[in-house]
């Protein structure tokens, strides 16, 4: 069956939609969410919130999906692009020289300040979190990596070696080559980077383990091992990055030159899948010697480009980082009266509680009283908040309101 009109429902009811879901998608989510009590389906969804589809209740989306949704959803001056541009465009053709390409990757480029000239598109951040690491590779001559315990870097292959044996230990023993050391920790870094080792990713923030924010010198620390160690230090910023710390870069807060940064979620606004991996001329010099030696058919689609061209416009515009930083201050200043740790930097923030387990129950708490969040999936003592970007102060002191009355 399909839905009379866009934005109807395919099925009646929120059970027979499980159902479907579970015989043909996957049964374990919908074991998993019937378990925290949510039944949630989105239906209409406009700027910061969308609507539950069967029971009819709007949300306000602090879950974002990570990111993607940094401008809230369906932002019109990416819709009204992406519109106009189906009267000329599809995704194009992945071999040939494509101005449109060309032009996110100028773009892009210069976000960084000609530190990262070098641009290849993809799909999904785990396919540029691979892409990051074989470059790395490839320049090195090395084959190690090394990741963060509790880090999240995607679920295709480097990206899911680098990440958690939850995700990898299913499907047989890990690549070889690949260590984990605690995040925050310098010392364990420098105890396991030597000649073997072709890169360290990180996570500017890592959103799963809870938001915890770097100490100090901890990242221009690693930096610095991989500059006297000839090791490339690679930074994920699929999260962080796009204006959600209050600059364009989380890296730029620091001052620090990564050799690759990974972009990608929020690139199109949530329209169109694509994803991008930066990195500075030294390394993206390789695909002048191997031009076809990385395909993704899809990546750096001529439609996604126009929406991610969008997205830059809007985030570009004078003031929208400022009001970023302004509005996390006022967040920071409303949730105080809620106790834990509020880890914040811009609008990435991470509510720490007492206990292990603590946010699973506060999620559901402020699921049921209006605002979509979820815990970290590696710190069950952090309920994540990832408001839209662009909302206003009225619907900022909403969700600061939910969420003080379904904490307590």
């Amino acid at each position: 069956m399909s839905p009379a009109k866009p934005g109807d429902q395919p099925y009646t009811t929120y059970r027979e939609t499980a159902a479907a879901f579970a015989a043909h998608v996957n049964p374990g989510k919908v074991t998993a969410f019937d378990a925290l009590g949510v039944d949630l389906v989105m239906g209409e969804r406009s700027g910061a919130r969308f609507r539950n589809a069967f029971d009819g209740r709007w949300l306000y989306n602090c879950h974002c999906n990570g990111g993607v949704f940094n401008l809230g959803h369906r932002h019109p001056v990416v819709i009204d692009a992406v519109r106009d541009a189906l009267d000329a465009l599809d995704i194009g053709n992945h071999h040939l020289v494509s101005g449109w390409r060309a032009e996110l990757a100028e773009r892009l480029a210069a976000t960084t300040d000609g530190l990262l000239p070098g641009v290849v598109f993809g799909v999904a951040g785990g396919e540029a979190i691979d892409l990051a690491l074989k470059v790395a590779r490839a320049h090195t001559g090395r084959t190690g990596i090394v990741s963060a315990v509790g880090g999240y870097h995607g679920h295709t292959g480097l990206a899911m070696a680098a990440g958690d044996p939850e995700y990898r230990d299913p499907f047989g023993p890990n690549l070889p080559g690949f260590v984990q050391v605690p995040f925050d920790d310098l010392d364990a870094v420098a105890d396991v980077v030597g000649d073997t080792t072709a890169a360290v990713i990180l996570e500017s923030i890592p959103a799963t383990l809870g938001m915890p924010i770097p100490s100090p010198g901890y990242l221009a620390g690693v930096q610095r091992l991989c500059r006297e160690r000839g090791v490339c230090f690679v930074l994920d910023e699929v999260q962080t990055g796009l204006g959600r710390t209050g600059t364009m870069w989380y890296f730029q807060h620091e001052g620090l030159e990564p050799d690759i940064v990974v972009t990608g979620k929020g690139l199109s606004g949530g329209v169109y899948p694509i994803t991008a991996t930066l990195m500075t001329s030294e390394l993206h010099a390789f695909f002048a010697d191997h031009p076809f030696v990385h395909i993704s058919t899809f990546g750096g689609a001529e439609l996604g480009c126009v929406a991610a061209l969008a997205v830059l416009d809007i985030v570009e515009a004078p003031g929208f980082l400022e009001r970023v930083v302004e509005l996390g201050e006022r967040f920071e200043r409303g949730l105080a009266a809620v106790g834990g740790e509020l880890r914040r930097q811009g609008l990435f923030m991470g509510l720490k509680l007492q206990n292990e387990g603590d946010a699973m129950l506060a999620a559901r708490a402020v699921i049921e009283a209006g605002v979509f969040a979820v815990f970290a999936n590696n710190d069950t003592s952090v309920l994540q908040l990832l408001p839209p970007l662009t909302i206003s102060d009225d619907e900022a002191d909403d969700i600061i309101g939910i969420v003080r009355s379904a904490l307590g």
